[in-house]
């Protein structure tokens, strides 16, 4: 069976040199050397989803390997891929490199400049020590690499007041929920707003485990702070100036710490970059950006995704961006947002609902958020869509579609939650609306009734007058002519005609229609008009 052996180094003649030695190595299969050791995690975590066997047997790691420094990266490489031998090719063999490189894990350096025999028995070692791994972890469950115990999760926020903290706690409390482990670590060093949202008075923060190079079961449970709601928290320092300790070394190993004995560790990471936030954000399974539908905050999130970027931290599509305090009427939607940022974006969002949250915060009670408020619905659904927690089943054209990281089936709960709520209270309201609709139109005919029976006894009125000035039949003439500006529907109406004095007056009654011209309501209204007669009678 061959050896599969992938280098990293950033020296383009130091790749080739070690890709033509190792080709010349008897039953080995070199990779095409990466040049970072973000592009290194990238394909070992691409790998082992694949399947862990098709992990390499041995990595080579130069020296000068960037941006993570050589001897972190081997110790990260170890961590989550313990199957993997790692070597370190390096100039210096002194005894300090070699008792660091041992403590980080490497099994053995390679000496530069480069020579075959070296080479050969270093890759044997490495290569013969990952087989023994790889059958001693051959019947654990865990034994598929790159799991590493549990997964890690990262909030960030675009800029402050996007509802970072927010979302880290209310996704931490819906896994906890579904029975799970769960740690929640406020990465947001300066500003960590954890404890004040869950009404924690703590001792005990990240500090006190920056230091600590063997991270012990028991040291975890005295730095971090059981909640009644059944959260483990890790908080930031009270003093914020502290949080300079926690080095991007020091996150590292709490985090890896956490993760092998939690099945989730959600992260708030604040908005503000530190190294250890970087840390967390390169190291996680799944990175969240929260953005709230406002331009600065949009302008935001590009920056913070751009920056990540250019620090080969993580990239833009291994994102996925949250819009909160969403509004179906707002003009920035997540086609947007995605568009702007190149992000990729959940396709749950959080409405906006701040009379939900305005108490819960202010009294530091945000883990007992109504249930069958929108903002908590909104965020539990976004941890059923990455996959955080279970959705039942749904039937669909005689099929059963099982919820996965990406299906979208708890966005389309939510909507479909949304359409029946919606569909009650109309039902509930339509008939008032009928009733309101019947009420206004009934006035309508009344009033249009009043105006037709005052139209038409004025112009019965003027009508008798000239009549009685020619020497002719007022009345007949005045009911004549009332008559005429009578709509069909009104014709029943009674008109008198008469004269009193040096005035001619006429009165109209017509019926007013229940709802319909022609059918009978019952009420009778009275239009009176007069006008004064003209010549002698």
């Amino acid at each position: 069976m061959s050896t599969r052996i992938l280098p990293v180094a950033g020296d383009p003649d130091l790749a080739r040199s070690l890709v033509s030695l190792l080709s010349q190595l008897p039953e080995t299969e070199p990779a095409l050397p990466v040049p970072d050791s973000t592009a290194l995690l990238d394909a070992l975590d691409r790998l082992a989803s694949a399947s862990p066997d098709e992990l390499p047997e041995v990595v080579l790691v130069h020296e000068r390997v960037g941006p993570v420094p050589a001897l972190d990266l081997i110790h990260e490489v170890v961590r989550r891929f313990p199957q993997v031998g790692v070597v370190l090719v390096t100039a210096d063999t002194g005894t300090t490199v070699l008792t660091a490189a041992m403590d980080a894990g490497a099994r053995g350096i390679l000496p530069l400049p480069l020579a075959y025999d070296a080479l050969s028995e270093r890759v044997r070692a490495a290569a013969e020590w990952a087989a023994g791994m790889r059958r001693h972890l051959g019947n654990s469950p865990e034994s598929g690499v790159g799991s590493g115990g549990g997964r890690v999760l990262t909030v960030s926020g675009a800029k402050g007041g996007v509802g970072t903290t927010l979302t880290a706690v209310q996704l931490a409390l819906a896994v906890q929920a579904s029975g799970s482990t769960v740690a929640l670590v406020d990465l947001d060093l300066q500003c960590g707003d954890v404890a004040a949202f869950l009404d924690v008075q703590f001792r005990r923060s990240s500090v006190d485990l920056a230091g600590i190079a063997d991270l012990t079961p028991r040291v975890l449970q005295d730095a971090m702070f059981p909640h009644p709601s059944g959260l483990g928290l890790l908080l930031a320092p009270a003093d914020g100036e502290r949080g300079e300790e926690v080095t991007e070394r020091a996150a590292r190993q709490i985090l890896g710490a956490l993760r092998a004995r939690h099945d989730l560790v959600v992260v708030d990471c604040g908005s503000q970059l530190t190294a250890a936030s970087a840390a967390a954000v390169e190291l996680a399974d799944q990175a969240l950006l929260v953005v709230t539908p406002d331009v600065m905050a949009v302008r935001a999130a590009k920056r913070t995704v751009r920056l990540w970027e250019r620090l080969q931290i993580r990239k833009a599509e291994e994102t996925l961006t949250v819009l909160n305090r969403h509004t179906r009427s707002g003009e920035i939607q997540t086609a947007l947002v995605s568009r702007i940022t190149g992000t990729g974006t959940a396709r749950t969002t959080v409405p906006a609902a701040y009379k939900e949250l305005a108490g819960a915060i202010d009294a530091g009670r945000v883990h007992e958020l109504d249930a069958r408020g929108t903002v908590r619905q909104g965020l539990w659904a976004l941890a059923g869509e990455l996959g955080l927690v279970q959705v039942p089943e749904q039937p669909t054209g005689g099929r059963r579609r099982k919820k996965g990281a990406h299906t979208g089936a708890s966005t389309a709960l939510a909507r479909r939650g949304d359409r029946g709520a919606v569909t009650l209270e109309f039902a509930g309201i339509f008939p008032l609306v009928l009733v309101v609709i019947g009420l206004m139109w009934q006035c309508a005919l009344y009033g249009y009734t009043f105006s037709l029976a005052a139209n038409a006894a004025d112009e019965g009125a003027r009508a008798g007058t000239a009549a009685v000035a020619a020497g002719e039949d007022g009345a007949g003439a005045c009911r004549a002519a009332a008559t005429r500006h009578l709509p069909g529907a009104w014709q029943g109406a009674a008109i008198s005609c008469g004269g009193a004095g040096d005035v001619y007056r006429t009165t109209v009654q017509a019926k007013v229609p229940l709802f319909f011209p022609g059918v009978d309501g019952g009420w009778t209204v009275e239009g009176k008009a007069g006008a004064a007669t003209e010549g002698d009678r």
